[in-house]
């Protein structure tokens, strides 16, 4: 069968004839009318050279409730046996297939843009609006405008034209991965792994986790570079290393809300953590003193996120397993964290206590 057409420019509503359709009830046009009246006609009305319809039933009968006149189509020859009219009507009717979940997102993303254009157009229009004439106005909105004052409300209105629900969040989350994916400037493990969980989200897993899971494999990565790279300090080179060989002994049985909270408390961990020099061998019978490094502070919030990790700790290891179970370095680790811990404690709380 030719698949031969092209499109057809104000082609006179009155000179398109349905012929005989099996689809007899068209439901309800109004949000079909609705929408051809705020985005225009997003998938030309099919038929044949001589106006027969082939594809597009309830867009022409939607069409005609709105009054129109004339309409773009796309003329189609060698399909106007009936064979051929039967196939097509099956095709435009059962054999539709939706847009992916991340087809969806990119289209998504496109609307937006393009109703923040038009919003900015009509808005730069209206400067040199008069009360009987503007010159300069481009019209009426090309897509369904947003609502006067917020980006939220963009989000909606796209999200809505995409999918018929409010899933902005959603499809915020899957933008945020293909940005990632087409980003140089990520790591080549990272935009790896984002095509991974776009492909996930498409097979129907779930939009957070994919989130969540990439956001961890950004922190890997990102500790993986503080652990590399020599002009660091041994102290955070040393515990990113540590932080990444955790992280990637946990990706295949953490939850993906878990590891991306480990990757952050990872990375914080890394960047506290500070070179500390031995003293220097004594010089004609005395100990040169040695000045302590810089140390980069970080805020409460840092602080809290951090403790609000470690809440219950205890409750989750043994202590008569880990006791005998750790070497001597890490015992040694152990307590030198505990007791710098204690000595943090009573110098907060004496602070506390002098401002309360």
């Amino acid at each position: 069968m030719s698949r031969s057409g092209h499109i057809e420019l104000e082609r006179s509503v009155d000179s398109i004839w349905a012929g005989r359709r099996h689809r007899e009830d068209y439901g309800d046009l109004d949000p079909l009318a609705t929408s051809i009246t705020e985005d225009g006609l997003l998938q030309p009305i099919t038929i044949t050279p001589d106006g027969m319809l082939i594809c597009g039933a309830r867009r022409l009968a939607a069409i005609r409730e709105l009054g129109w006149k004339t309409v773009n189509v796309w003329v189609r020859s060698g399909v106007s046996t009936g064979l051929g009219m039967l196939l097509a009507e099956r095709d435009d009717n059962l054999l539709h297939k939706p847009l992916t979940r991340t087809e969806q997102a990119t289209l998504y993303a496109e609307l937006k843009a393009l109703m923040a254009e038009d919003a900015a157009g009509r808005q730069e229009a209206s400067r040199f609006t008069s009360k009987q004439e503007n010159p300069r106005s481009n019209g009426g909105a090309t897509v369904a405008p947003p609502s006067p004052g917020t980006v939220g409300k963009t989000r909606e209105q796209a999200a809505l034209m995409v999918t018929g629900r409010n899933a902005y969040t959603s499809l915020e989350r899957i933008n945020e991965l293909q940005t990632i994916l087409t980003d140089q400037t990520q790591p080549a493990e990272v935009r790896t792994r984002a095509q991974r969980e776009l492909d996930r989200i498409d097979a129907g897993e779930s939009i957070t986790g994919a989130q969540q899971r990439i956001h961890a494999a950004q922190a890997l990565a990102e500790l993986d570079a503080l652990a590399a790279d020599t002009t660091q300090p041994a102290g955070i080179r040393d515990t990113a290393a540590t932080g990444a060989a955790r992280l990637r002994e946990l990706e295949a049985t953490a939850r993906a809300a878990d590891l991306e909270r480990l990757g952050q408390l990872a990375l914080e961990r890394a960047k506290i953590a500070t070179k500390r020099r031995p003293a220097r061998p004594a010089d004609t019978g005395k100990l040169r003193a040695v000045e302590d490094e810089p140390r980069t502070l970080l805020p409460v919030r840092s602080f809290v996120y951090v403790w609000d990790e470690l809440a219950g700790w205890t409750e989750r290891y043994d202590p008569a397993v880990i006791g005998p179970s750790l070497t001597l370095a890490q015992w040694e680790r152990f307590e030198a964290t505990v007791a710098e811990t204690i000595a943090f404690a009573d110098t907060a709380r004496t602070a506390r206590r002098e401002t309360a």
